[in-house]
């Protein structure tokens, strides 16, 4: 999954995959608690927009598929003699979440949120391609093509939804805005090999 089908503006710094398999304890961590917030995230977006059936339906099973990403991963550190560690603040969310449309009409808070969600599994998409070609150990390479895969489908998904309640011109217009903000984050955050982000 390369950039230009993502629309990401930047690569991750090819540094940054040689760091993830030095911590992979670190990384792995980091990984479950990622799958563990984006169950959260997506259980919240039901929660906030219960009227919003579609929405509702296409989620729902994105639910239990977080979920069981945050049990694979858990188990892979436990396959290595490895344990979870404690969740760290993610900066890169964070920052993204500064964006994040908070006055408005609902339409446009539901579209942002959206993005939001969309933008995370895109990136998380082009660090798990990485991981799949240039990590060592071929068990992982396979495990993180797999939820490569998963993280595009999750990434289409968020911007199909935000289609359907607003429209094609509407949502592309502010996700190319988020595209460019995204890459102003990345620019200024640090490389780091313990985090996926």
């Amino acid at each position: 999954m390369n950039l230009s089908v993502l629309g990401l503006r930047l690569p991750t710094d090819p540094r940054w995959v040689n760091l993830a398999e030095i911590s992979l304890q670190a990384i792995l961590t980091d990984h479950a608690y990622c799958e563990q917030k984006a169950t959260s995230t997506c259980i919240s977006l039901i929660q906030q927009f219960p009227d919003r059936t579609f929405l509702v339906e296409q989620i729902m099973p994105v639910v239990a598929e977080e979920w069981s990403h945050f049990r694979m991963v858990v188990a892979e550190l436990k396959k290595r003699g490895l344990t979870l560690g404690k969740q760290r603040r993610d900066e890169y969310v964070r920052k993204l979440n500064e964006f994040v449309q908070k006055g408005g009409s609902e339409e446009g808070r539901l579209t942002d949120k959206l993005l939001f969600s969309a933008l995370i599994e895109a990136r998380s998409c082009e660090r798990f391609r990485l991981l799949s070609e240039h990590i060592s150990e071929p068990e992982l390479r396979d495990f993180y093509k797999n939820l490569m895969i998963a993280e595009a489908g999750h990434y289409k998904m968020f911007l199909k939804i935000a289609k359907h309640y607003s429209t094609d011109e509407k949502v592309l217009k502010r996700w190319r805005e988020w595209l460019d903000y995204e890459a102003g984050v990345m620019v200024e955050l640090e490389v780091r090999g313990d985090r996926i982000h």
